[in-house]
């Protein structure tokens, strides 16, 4: 198992010697993940900021209604987590799964706050990586709240042009608040638009 796509994640933010990535790397733990598998589900704690090397993940919330709201996919190179139960070790409300078969890098909160005081440069990338998160958040609720099914639904493949073929459509149309039916209506009307 390679930790490169990690530690280029890394290096866009900040700059280890190879001791620190050393002991980076030996913090870390390596997970397969079948299709469907879970990594957290609703009312668990979240114990480790999940880093997602090969397949893909997404987190997403279930209404009392049993629909599914999809809140975020995670393709190579992205991290995931339930944040609040991460930061305030407490039940959360998010499900993570793997929709294929993946394999992730795990860190757990204790050892993630060990390593801001061994090496104070992660405060910074993971301070960094929170803004970014929080950033955008923010654009997606505003997309959600003033652009068209659409609209969101081209923001999305600017944001995940690599999951556009391979997620089922009824998780594309979860993701963008609407139902798959109505996503296959506007793409269908748009395709003969053309």
């Amino acid at each position: 198992m390679s930790y490169q796509l990690l530690l280029d994640n890394i290096s866009k933010c900040i700059s280890l010697p190879k001791d620190e990535e050393d002991y980076f790397v030996s913090l870390l733990k390596i997970k397969k993940v079948k299709r469907k598998q879970f990594l957290l589900q609703e009312e668990e704690v979240q114990k480790q900021a999940i880093f997602v090397t090969e397949g893909c993940l997404r987190g997403y919330a279930i209404d009392k209604n049993g629909f599914e709201h999809i809140l975020q996919f995670a393709p190579p190179g992205w991290w995931i987590a339930d944040m609040n139960s991460l930061l305030n070790q407490e039940p959360g409300i998010l499900y993570i799964d793997a929709i294929f078969n993946s394999e992730v890098l795990l860190l757990s909160k204790t050892d993630q706050d060990e390593l801001f005081i061994r090496i104070p440069g992660f405060e910074r990338f993971f301070r960094i990586l929170s803004e970014r998160s929080f950033a955008s958040y923010q654009y997606r609720m505003v997309d959600s709240l003033s652009l068209s099914a659409l609209e969101r639904y081209h923001n999305f493949c600017k944001l995940y042009p690599s999951l556009i073929e391979c997620l089922p459509q009824k998780q594309v149309a979860s993701y963008i608040g609407v139902t798959p039916e109505f996503l296959s209506a506007i793409l269908n009307k748009k395709i003969s638009a053309k």
